[in-house]
């Protein structure tokens, strides 16, 4: 409960009060809230049992600041409707699950084209490292970004930053492959924007193209969206040689082709087969049934989280270069093409 002040209001319980219903010290409170070693587990358990019962709310910040260290981990995310993002959300607060870091999100207000804006807004906010999935910018821009803030790319691989990341080349060229395995040679891709660091799965699905002898046809959708999936396979689909079969950047603009293929008269997988990627929640779903590359988003989080630690806890520690391998989920929505 917490006191009443000279002028009568409320006073702030403080750690001093915490230490004494414990009967321990303040520095020992302080210890247990910033997770520092010499504190027991049960002493731990009684200091944060005493400080929920008061009613203290422990001021991070102002710990950080009184340290002169930042122990907040900044996490961006480029696009929180997108289920592969919200998946990667879940791993990294797993990852930080116990640890003293508390965690400040911050999306991006824009979708397709780079926006510095989130991410400042975490540098403003003194964080002590930030994990971004995924940044549009350049290479250099990731660069000059992690010299001024440790930084973890998170579904990217960026060349002396630390980063954690799926193959996407790898896993563009097994979907690509799927397809061409079913005996489909009119294979289409419907890409993202172009950004520099994302043309993995546009570089595999042309590479297993070619492998085959056969010629690519890549459309480069406005963002990663349903609807800018849908509206990059409508002329994609209206033509005389239409593909019977398509690759999507990811499970979203796989919608939107689903989309634009039932607009224009086609059955999925009847008429046109269709391959998405990351295997997001909405691909499993009675209805969709939509074939995807795995990218294990939630893994890819969690392991994000724990460079993000490590980082924190040895700033010279070498970079980390985490790969995971992308998985070939296969539902109905891929078939043979149909006979003419």
């Amino acid at each position: 409960m917490k006191s009443t002040a000279a002028n009568g209001r409320p006073r702030p319980v403080t750690q001093e009060d915490v230490a004494r219903a414990v009967g321990v010290s303040r520095t020992l409170v302080s210890f247990a809230f910033r997770g520092a070693p010499g504190v027991s587990a049960e002493t731990r358990q009684a200091i944060l049992d005493a400080a929920r019962r008061l009613g203290y709310r422990h001021n991070a910040a102002a710990a950080d600041l009184a340290r002169k260290a930042a122990s907040a981990v900044g996490l961006y995310l480029l696009d929180i409707r997108n289920e592969a993002y919200a998946d990667m959300f879940a791993g990294v607060r797993e990852a930080l699950r116990g640890a003293p870091s508390r965690l400040i999100l911050s999306i991006a207000e824009t979708l397709g084209d780079v926006d510095d804006g989130a991410v400042d807004s975490l540098i403003e906010a003194r964080v002590g490292i930030v994990i971004a999935a995924t940044l549009l910018d350049s290479d250099d821009e990731v660069r000059r970004l992690a010299a001024s803030v440790p930084l973890v790319s998170l579904a990217r691989r960026v060349e002396g930053v630390d980063s954690v990341y799926s193959d996407d080349h790898a896993g563009a060229l097994a979907a690509t492959e799927h397809l061409l395995s079913l005996g489909h040679v009119r294979v289409a891709h419907v890409s993202g924007p172009l950004h520099e660091g994302h043309e993995g799965r546009w570089r595999g699905y042309e590479q297993a193209m070619r492998r085959a002898g056969l010629s690519p046809r890549i459309v480069f959708a406005e963002d990663y969206t349903q609807v800018a999936g849908e509206s990059a396979a409508a002329a994609l689909l209206s033509g005389a040689d239409r593909p019977t079969a398509v690759f999507a950047h990811n499970d979203e603009i796989a919608l939107g082709i689903r989309e634009a293929a039932g607009k224009a008269g086609l059955t999925v997988p009847a008429d046109l087969s269709l391959v998405g990627y990351d295997d997001s929640r909405i691909a499993r779903l009675r209805g969709i049934d939509l074939t995807s590359m795995d990218l294990h988003a939630r893994e890819l989080g969690r392991e994000a989280g724990a460079a993000a630690l490590a980082r924190l806890a040895d700033p010279g520690g070498p970079v980390v270069d985490r790969r995971l391998e992308a998985r070939l989920v296969v539902r109905g929505s891929t078939a043979p093409p149909p006979v003419v």
